[in-house]
């Protein structure tokens, strides 16, 4: 367990120190990922880091997507879509936790990955819809009362932006199945199911008290989507 540990802080140093260059986080991000990324090698091995590399590259790709005319109408992603520190851990902390719990050997660990599958399966159909739905959804609407509402108000969807965030839970539950973390296509199948659920969930919290509470942030959403994900895909998983 050791060699392992000392194996992804190795790892994670060099790649990360490598990475600074892109514009996928800020600097201080990048030093954060390197944390978040050690802890993954180190509890799950392998797999478990490349996963998160992936929802890291699938959610940045998306970003990208019209970025200019977002832009233009005020809707993109500040800083030019590069992710800070609060970015990371608003949409990692939960299977950061989930990661650890199985790296000290907690029991039932099958469970607890499928939870760590579902935290971020529900991340990027979140970033899936939010940056799809701003960039193409034709008309968006409330998720509370279906009022007709400008793009980027929250908890506001449109029907682009739905179907994007399937395809965003699908494609990360694929990844996960891929890289062994999801056992079989049942599981995936609740995985895919609890990504789409959660995000509607999200949009529904954002809908009903976001902007009545003043530190409730985009971050501590996410980290409450995520949440609800994981409990969510554990307790259908225990049933």
């Amino acid at each position: 367990m050791s060699a392992l540990w000392i194996q992804a802080l190795l790892v994670n140093t060099v790649l990360i120190a490598l990475a600074q260059r892109s514009s996928v986080l800020t600097r201080s991000g990048w030093v954060h990922a390197a944390a978040l990324g050690t802890i993954l090698w180190g509890c799950l091995g392998w797999s478990g880091w490349l996963a998160v590399v992936a929802y890291l590259c699938l959610g940045s790709l998306v970003t990208k997507i019209g970025f200019q005319n977002k832009q233009s109408r005020g809707l993109a992603e500040a800083r030019g879509g590069q992710r800070g520190p609060e970015n990371v851990w608003g949409s990692a902390s939960v299977g950061a936790f989930l990661a650890l719990l199985i790296g000290a050997g907690v029991e039932p660990h099958e469970l607890f990955l499928v939870g760590f599958a579902a935290s971020f399966a529900a991340k990027l159909a979140d970033t899936f819809g939010s940056e799809v739905g701003k960039r193409f959804g034709r008309t968006t609407v409330l998720i509370t009362s279906l009022r007709v509402v400008p793009p980027g108000t929250e908890g506001a969807i449109s029907l682009e932006g739905t179907l994007a965030s399937a395809a965003g839970s699908i494609a990360m539950t694929l990844v996960m199945l891929a890289l062994q973390l999801v056992p079989s296509w049942p599981v995936a199948g609740l995985v895919m199911l609890v990504g789409l659920v959660a995000t509607l969930g999200e949009s529904l919290l954002g809908a009903l008290v976001q902007d009545r509470v003043t530190w409730l942030s985009n971050e501590l959403v996410n980290a409450l989507q995520t949440i609800f994900a994981a409990v969510l895909a554990m307790l259908l998983m225990a049933l």
